[in-house]
């Protein structure tokens, strides 16, 4: 059976890095170098938010951090509208460049990889690419990434955290303008599972109120 525990964002934070220290431990016994986190999230739970409170604690235990956002890792803006600006399949299936994350990002953090990881891609309000240099992750650093729609995409995580919006949630936190991305996050739930595909979960409805639920 899951266990729910409502928690403090405060010690929310402090227990998901508690467990991902031990996780990038673990690696370096394991001969892996990195510990590699997602946070998955309608931008309407925040993910980013949580995603961020976790690099001052993971610091303090003694490990680097990069982060990195999903939303720097679009497409361009003719491949997410080639369908037209408001189609929720598109926004599903075709906005994230999920082969740049695995290129620039997960690739580098493998083993006998270069550690080098390219923190931003593609600037979607300017529709070009930012020209960032790539940055190095020191051994026993751990990347974090945070976004919408990250889960049933193979990345190779060490540990995925959803936070969950009941749709009535959702629906309520979505701003008006983007309310048409609420079928693509029905059509998530339906086909990906999110609450069985990560590690832990997160109910986020609210969010000064969060209760972790941890998967058997």
């Amino acid at each position: 059976m899951p266990q729910v525990r409502p928690l403090t964002p405060e010690s929310l934070a402090e227990e998901l890095a508690e467990r991902i220290a031990e996780l990038a431990t673990a690696g370096s016994e394991d001969g892996r170098a990195f510990a590699r986190v997602a946070v998955d999230g309608a931008d309407a739970a925040r993910p980013g938010d949580l995603a961020d409170a976790l690099v001052e604690p993971l610091r303090l235990r003694g490990r680097p951090v990069q982060r990195i956002r999903a939303r720097d890792f679009l497409r361009p803006a003719s491949l997410r509208y080639e369908f037209g600006h408001h189609d929720p399949d598109a926004y599903l299936d075709r906005w994230l460049d999920a082969g740049a994350l695995f290129r620039e990002v997960f690739d580098p953090l493998e083993p006998g990889g270069s550690g080098l990881v390219l923190p931003t891609l593609w600037d979607p309000a300017t529709d070009r690419a930012t020209r960032a240099e790539r940055v190095p992750l020191a051994p026993g650093g751990v990347l974090v990434l945070s976004g919408p729609l990250l889960l049933g995409r193979w990345f190779p995580l060490d540990l995925a955290v959803h936070l969950r919006l009941t749709p009535a949630a959702l629906a309520r936190r979505t701003p008006e303008a983007e309310r048409w991305t609420l079928p693509a996050f029905a059509r998530y739930e339906a086909e990906v599972r999110p609450e069985e595909s990560a590690d832990m979960t997160v109910r986020a409805d609210d969010p000064r109120r969060p209760a972790l639920v941890v998967n058997a």
